[in-house]
């Protein structure tokens, strides 16, 4: 079943990945009109740690960058950025950790791999829509431009969640590395 973290461990989680993400956004390759981050890499490992509470950091940072603290890609910040064409990846970083979170309070690893997939979907979904929306273009070249490219990636990053997440969880059942007992 779920566990509730202790209120030093949950804000301590939430200021680590907050920090994360932040710093996933400053480790990019330019790509047009959405940047290649490694931002979805800890928004989705969030949701695999700290379960639906993932939603902390993610909103926690989402406001650090709404409130001009420099923190979205390549040291940009505030609404402007929101209202721009990557604005609903960033606003959908939010929804991707719930989702992602609340599969990985299931112990079956396809549960867990399905909150992955959603999670990233998710986030996806958000900002494909954001980018037709804010640009006219239609919903098939937001695609094409804005999800297609990122998919590859978006595996390798998701099978990274995966592996963290069931490491962290052995390391934290049994309280040691490597398992069961010695």
């Amino acid at each position: 079943m779920y566990k509730t973290p202790g209120r030093p461990l949950l804000l301590a989680e939430t200021a680590a990945f907050a920090g994360l993400i932040a710093l996933g956004s400053w480790i990019s390759i330019p790509f047009v009109p959405v940047p290649f981050t490694l931002q979805t890499l800890f928004v989705l490992l969030s949701g695999a740690v700290m379960r639906r509470y993932a939603v902390l950091p993610t909103g926690l940072y989402v406001l650090m960058g709404i409130l001009g603290i420099p923190v979205f890609h390549s040291g940009s910040a505030g609404l402007g950025i929101l209202l721009g064409p990557t604005g609903g990846y960033i606003l959908g970083f939010i929804p991707g950790a719930f989702v992602t979170g609340i599969f990985f309070e299931h112990r079956e690893r396809a549960a867990r791999v399905l909150g992955i997939v959603l999670g990233d979907g998710v986030i996806f979904l958000c900002g494909m829509s954001w980018l037709s929306l804010s640009t006219g273009i239609s919903p098939f070249n937001a695609f094409l431009i804005g999800v297609l490219p990122f998919i590859p990636g978006d595996i390798v990053k998701g099978y990274a969640v995966w592996l963290i997440g069931e490491r962290l969880e052995r390391v934290s059942d049994t309280g040691q590395e490597g398992g069961s007992g010695a």
